[in-house]
């Protein structure tokens, strides 16, 4: 049973309404959709989204994800882009943030369209728009990640989504901790003016000691913003939560994580894994 304080109220409000009825008649993915995400209500209340590139097949499975699982035959939909500025003109927002599935099916991963819905979104909007993406590890190839980071997001995002003893157990066997590690050490290196970010879950069988371990790992790859949120299980046959942390713990990590000299912390039970500062 969730604890009481992960018990919030549902707001089918005017702003839930309007996104929930744009996305449709744009024909928009979103991980918030894709993904089962239980805080969906709550963001889109508050006109918050995560839009979803590369269609909403994965090729990979992780078993915390509900995204669907398969082959999607290297298909590329080039009118994402035209969609998601349609969505973010109606809306008026002046932030979005651009996540998508694991493309292995392509050879650079679905860098290249990643690169182009940035560039198209800023050429819309210029500065007026923030853009953060959360990519996927492209196997680790860092040609593909210059590409992402020369189309100019102001926020570049890639979740090391675990501690790494429970990366081969969580995550799809293709997924490595020290590749995540190595991507975003590359990132801050390669483009010292945008922000670096990752997030991770915890309530997945990690200890005390593992969280902290990971927040160091993470502030020595240059990540400068960091998320911590509670693993909550969508779907029943996707591993279930081992533990269910208490508001003042993600305080505590919260606390360590800025000592630690992260520019941007946020810790707590229902944060989205990703968002703008």
């Amino acid at each position: 049973m969730k604890p009481p304080w992960l018990k919030i109220p549902l707001r089918m409000d005017f702003h839930y309404t309007q996104v929930k009825k744009t996305l449709i008649e744009e024909k928009v993915a979103t991980v918030c959709v894709e993904a089962r995400c239980p805080n969906r209500l709550n963001c889109w209340s508050k006109s918050g989204m995560t839009f979803m590139i590369l269609g909403t097949i994965c090729t990979r499975k992780c078993k915390f994800c509900a995204v669907n699982s398969g082959n999607p035959k290297q298909k590329i939909d080039f009118a994402e882009a035209e969609r998601i500025i349609r969505v973010i003109k109606k809306l008026g927002l002046n932030q979005v943030i651009i996540t998508s599935v694991t493309r292995d099916d392509l050879a650079d991963g679905g860098a290249g369209h990643f690169a182009y819905v940035i560039s198209e979104v800023r050429k819309t909007f210029f500065s007026d728009v923030k853009i953060e993406v959360l990519v996927p590890d492209f196997q680790g190839d860092l040609k593909a990640i210059r590409s992402v980071l020369d189309a100019g997001p102001d926020i570049f995002a890639h979740n090391i989504e675990t501690v790494k003893r429970l990366t081969p157990l969580i995550r799809d066997p293709r997924a490595q901790y020290q590749r995540s590690l190595k991507i975003l050490e590359f990132a801050a290196q390669t483009n010292p003016q945008i922000d670096i970010k990752s997030g991770f879950m915890i309530g997945l069988g990690e200890t005390e000691e593992e969280i902290k371990e990971t927040i160091r790992d993470l502030k020595n790859a240059g990540v400068k913003i960091l998320t911590i949120g509670q693993y909550l299980r969508p779907a029943p046959n996707l591993v279930p939560v081992s533990k269910y942390y208490p508001p003042e713990k993600f305080q505590e990590y919260q606390d360590f994580a800025f000592k630690e000299g992260f520019k941007h912390v946020r810790a707590g039970p229902l944060i989205r894994s990703s968002y703008i500062i």
